[in-house]
């Protein structure tokens, strides 16, 4: 492993564990309000006819639900990443139904995703998960690369990162291949756009 690769694996370590704590510390009627809607500046972003990018959230990550509803009731086509077994590379398929979630499968690493027969599209705004944060607008993501090579293949697609405050670092180890954002949500603020 390389310097950064070893710097990289142990921030993931820390942000993870800092971001498990900080949402079992907070009450379910607070978690629920949060996320359910973009803020207004963040709307202003965003063409009225854009395909929105989502992603199904685990492990603690910033809830991203409430949006897919939002902007599926607001007349936008949602979609959520699919990756087929084996692949290192992931396309975004259409969401159809995020109040019951009805048209999703599990996938590899036990995350929910649209079955291999919904449509296959390309947002043009996405929001990304994300396991740390800084605010120049670079993040740090779970390991897999897969929203860094989607990004570098799709230029023209606006990427927003959504996330915990507790997230937020000084500085990040940055390489070539990762990919900035346009902007970063949080429930308390929106860093960007950069």
């Amino acid at each position: 492993m390389t310097d950064i690769t070893d710097q990289k694996a142990a921030l993931r370590k820390q942000m993870l564990k800092a971001r498990r704590e900080h949402v079992a510390s907070l009450p379910g009627s607070v978690s629920a309000l949060l996320f359910r809607r973009p803020p207004a500046p963040v709307m202003e972003m965003i063409p009225g006819d854009a395909i929105i990018g989502l992603y199904r959230a685990s492990e603690a990550e910033a809830p991203a639900a409430g949006y897919a509803r939002f902007f599926l009731e607001a007349g936008h086509s949602v979609a959520l990443p699919r990756i087929a077994p084996g692949s290192r590379m992931m396309t975004f398929r259409t969401h159809t139904d995020p109040f019951d979630e009805s048209d999703l499968e599990e996938g590899p690493h036990g995350i929910m995703q649209p079955a291999a027969d919904a449509a296959e599209v390309e947002p043009g705004v996405l929001f990304v998960p994300l396991v740390g944060f800084a605010q120049s607008g670079h993040r740090i993501g779970q390991g897999g690369g897969y929203y860094d090579r989607y990004l570098a293949a799709n230029p023209d697609a606006t990427a927003l990162g959504l996330a915990w405050d507790v997230q937020e670092v000084d500085e990040l180890p940055i390489e070539e291949h990762d990919m900035p954002l346009a902007a970063i949500i949080t429930p308390t603020r929106i860093y960007g756009p950069f």
